[in-house]
């Protein structure tokens, strides 16, 4: 499954991200690779629901 996955930089330092497909799927990292590892994480637990 694909799921689209929009990426910003946070005001404050670091990252945050967002699933648009899935309402009230965000998630925030401070490093790139701690927003993926966060992100497919929120995907999976609201996929769950």
């Amino acid at each position: 499954m694909k799921i689209k996955v929009v990426i910003h930089e946070a005001e404050e330092g670091g990252f945050w991200a967002e699933a648009p497909s899935i309402p009230g799927c965000a998630t925030h990292g401070e490093t790139f690779e701690e927003l993926l590892k966060n992100i497919y994480e929120a995907v999976e637990g609201c996929l769950s629901v």
